[in-house]
């Protein structure tokens, strides 16, 4: 079903076109600090390094950015936590720099840096051209229910200086905290800031640079949804899983499918149909409902492990002649696919469907695996020319 999809990706990776490098299979962290000692993780007041040049392998960054209060940190721990939005509350203003690592599944796996609003990160101090060369994506965090004039100031600095060393970033926007606006004042907001930030792009002459714009909330599913926006554009391969997400739900009379991250509930890949927000919070409830009924019934108490593994499987019914239904893809990745209850009698075709959608994803893998080692093989040869080539020098001049 899925071999003209796979042989397009498997001719990308052999001709060095697919990049291995936003992926992670090792916990490859031993990172050179480079202002204030070793960085070992969590919140340090140094930045450090990405990884060793010869790994083959590099973790993205994402950067989250903005004013003081904002609410980045409450972003990152309902989202990557599992905190419940009210905890957060509680939590106190962050004057460090916070790094995690985000490693919870084969194809979500990165770096999160929250930075303080009161840190100048353009201060001599730090090394901001090395903060930005390595970034896949850069989240501003602006509060929607505050004065943001001084925000869209700092976003605008922001945005164009790390442009200027790094014109890959994503620059993302997260309009927050708008559960407190009605509907129209939502659009208002939005289209209030949107207008402001590309106005002052396009006065510095700088309209080339995208800003991506979202209504956020950890008090709903939209900022779920709004970071399953800014990883899906970290994943090389995401063309590849959306065709083959499209083959399958044409061979399986299924109406959407969404490929999960059940650790963070999000969705790395859909189908090219467009996503409806109650789809979404629907997927996500349906997660959640299997990962506590699997901690309560699915696990003795002599048993340790995941109550998420390759038995894992639900079938809900809803009231409206919709069928969900949720499989294991691989530990921590799961398809949930909507369906008319008419398609569903094949249940047969569609599990065959599906191990063959499970197989191709296999290969997927493989394929990235092999891409890996060949980098890191070349990194290998490469150094060791490099070392004989400065062995001989250091013997021709011996002074």
């Amino acid at each position: 079903m899925a071999s003209e999809a796979l042989s397009k990706f498997r001719r990308e990776a052999e001709d060095g076109d697919v990049n291995g490098g936003y992926f992670d299979d090792d916990d490859d962290d031993d990172l050179d600090a480079f202002t204030n000692g070793d960085v070992e993780g969590g919140c340090e007041d140094g930045v450090s390094d990405p990884g060793d040049p010869l790994s083959g392998e590099v973790k993205p960054r994402i950067l989250l950015m903005g004013l003081r209060r904002s609410g980045k940190s409450s972003i990152q721990k309902v989202v990557f936590h599992k905190m419940s939005p009210n905890e957060t509350l509680f939590l106190e203003s962050t004057n460090k720099i916070c790094r995690e690592d985000v490693s919870s599944s084969s194809f979500v796996s990165f770096q999160i840096w929250d930075f303080p609003g009161q840190i100048d990160f353009f201060d001599p101090a730090f090394d901001y051209q090395m903060i930005f060369r390595g970034t896949g994506a850069l989240i501003f965090v602006i509060d929607s229910q505050d004065d943001y004039v001084e925000a869209l100031s700092r976003l605008h600095l922001t945005v164009t200086r790390a442009y200027r060393v790094n014109p890959e970033i994503n620059f993302e926007v997260f309009i927050h905290k708008v559960d407190g606006l009605s509907d129209d004042h939502k659009i208002e907001k939005q289209g209030d800031i949107h207008k402001r930030a590309n106005d002052d792009l396009a006065d510095a002459g700088l309209e080339q640079i995208h800003l991506s714009f979202y209504l956020t909330s950890i008090y709903d599913h939209s900022i779920f949804e709004a970071f399953s926006k800014v990883v899906q554009k970290l994943i090389p391969q995401l063309p590849t899983l959306e065709n083959l997400l499209n083959i399958f739900i044409s061979n399986s009379g299924i109406e959407k499918a969404f490929l999960f991250d059940v650790v963070s509930k999000i969705y790395i890949a859909t189908d090219s149909s467009p996503v409806d927000m109650q789809t979404y919070e629907l997927c996500c409830d349906m997660i959640d409902v299997v990962i506590d009924i699997s901690c309560i019934y699915g696990l003795t108490e002599d048993e340790g492990g995941s109550p998420y593994d390759k038995e894992s499987m639900a079938i809900i019914h809803l009231n409206n002649t919709t069928v969900m239904y949720l499989k294991e893809v691989t530990k921590f990745l799961a398809m949930v696919c909507f369906l008319r209850e008419e398609s569903f009698e094949r249940k047969g075709l569609i599990d065959y469907n599906f191990h063959c959608f499970k197989k191709a994803i296999q290969e997927v893998f493989d394929v990235r695996v092999k891409v890996q080692k060949n980098r890191k093989l070349l990194g290998q040869r490469r150094w060791s020319r490099l070392a004989a080539a400065n062995g001989a020098v250091a013997v021709g001049n011996p002074h």
